[in-house]
């Protein structure tokens, strides 16, 4: 689910009706399982993300420090890396490369949605109170 859809979503739900304070109050756990359910996999997704983005790096490593065989570079369809790099560098070359960025992007709109999910869910536990309180 994209960012924007969650936001609407939640833009949405998120209203009080101060008329129907009662249907409001039962609708509390109803909303808490959409959410939470959104959450979790939404969170799932970012652990999974982050697993494939541990091992881009580590084959980036590979590739920069010119480790990588002839077959893993077709695995991946990438040309052979022609420089001889020293250790040092290896870490510079990998942060600026563009599949390692569009990679970091992607995990931190992900981490961004987890993040917003996890508020609107902490927002729903409280959600009661304010309830009673109006």
């Amino acid at each position: 689910m994209k960012f924007e859809e969650i936001q609407k979503l939640w833009s949405s739900d998120c209203a009080i009706d101060e008329t129907e304070l009662s249907q409001e109050a039962v609708k509390i756990p109803q909303l808490h399982n959409k959410y939470l359910i959104l959450y979790s996999n939404e969170k799932l997704k970012f652990k999974d993300m982050s697993f494939i983005f541990t091992s881009l790096r580590r084959r980036k490593r590979d590739y920069y420090s010119g480790r990588m065989t002839e077959e893993e570079l077709e695995a991946v369809d990438w040309e052979p890396f022609q420089l001889k790099l020293l250790k040092v560098d290896i870490q510079e070359y990998i942060d600026s490369d563009e599949n390692v960025i569009e990679s970091k992007k992607l995990l931190a709109v992900q981490e961004e949605k987890v993040n917003y999910l996890e508020a609107i869910v902490r927002s729903l536990t409280n959600r009661g109170y304010l309830i009673k309180n109006a």
